[in-house]
């Protein structure tokens, strides 16, 4: 009875020992006496202890610092170069076993790759593009390094050129360069600004000259319908009694010079003729 308690107690701690959880940021490959056995996804999982082995690999994205060293540009000037590496391993079953299996170090070699990528890329170009077109240059040295891990199981995500310092006496020439730029930006701005403040004082003039003409027309215009207005109201109200006033004047200038006058009644159609004495 002992010995069926011992044996139980041995199968059920040697199941115990067997139990492997896998973190959903990890994946497992199993294997069976030093031979590659199964992929394990995230999870509970078991082994057989003694005869098999879980190895775990981080499949999140990690960074690799690589240290600031000397590179000499296309145009042999020694710049300082600063860059980080963003990478991960890629989570399928052959890329896992990629990175064990095809590469010693993965980790450690990328930092050696990246360094003598970036002398052989950066020492192609002059150091006013390296300084300049920084995101090509990052983008450049990602397809570079992805190519060159694709059979790793590595995936590179991104490279960022950090920092690139050139030599003292270049850093200061172009210090003086963008000092000057900025100054004819800055000249350029102040021009633009005045030419933009006399277009709205041009404007502006325009403007008044334009109301102060329209003022004049419609005042014009008005005197213009009032001349109308009395011109219609005399012909109309007028003309019949200035004729009136016309057979006064003449019949006066007769009675002064003892003249006959013949009246005529329009009404009555009789005439009358008057021997008028002075």
């Amino acid at each position: 009875m002992i010995g069926y308690l011992i044996s139980g107690a041995i199968v059920v701690l040697y199941g115990l020992c067997g139990i492997r959880i896998v973190r959903p940021t990890h994946r497992g490959v199993v294997e069976t006496l030093g031979k590659y056995s199964r992929f394990t996804e995230p999870g509970f999982n078991w082994v057989a202890p003694i005869f098999q082995r879980m190895i775990r690999v981080n499949t999140t994205e990690k960074m690799a610092n690589i240290e600031p060293q000397e590179v000499i540009t296309k145009d042999n000037l020694n710049a300082k170069v600063d860059l980080v590496v963003y990478y991960k391993v890629l989570d399928q079953e052959e890329s896992v076993k990629s990175t064990l299996y095809s590469v010693a170090n993965f980790e450690s070699q990328i930092i050696t790759l990246a360094r003598t990528t970036a002398r052989n890329v950066i020492g192609g170009m002059p150091f006013r593009d390296v300084n300049s077109k920084r995101n090509e240059l990052n983008t450049k040295l990602a397809d570079v390094l992805d190519k060159e891990t694709s059979d790793w199981g590595v995936e590179i995500v991104r490279v960022e050129l950090m920092e690139i310092t050139p030599p003292s006496d270049v850093q200061d020439t172009m210090n003086k360069v963008i000092k000057a730029e900025n100054e004819k930006d800055a000249a350029i701005d102040f021009a633009t600004a005045r030419e933009t403040e006399a277009d709205g004082i041009k404007r502006a003039n325009i403007k008044e000259a334009e109301g102060i003409a329209q003022g004049r027309i419609i005042v014009a215009e008005a005197k213009a319908k009032a001349i109308k207005v009395v011109n219609e109201a005399a012909n109309k109200y007028f003309v019949g009694n200035a004729q009136q006033l016309k057979r006064y004047e003449v019949t006066e200038n007769v009675l002064k010079d003892n003249s006959k006058v013949i009246l005529g009644d329009s009404a009555s159609g009789v005439l009358k003729l008057l021997d008028v004495q002075k």
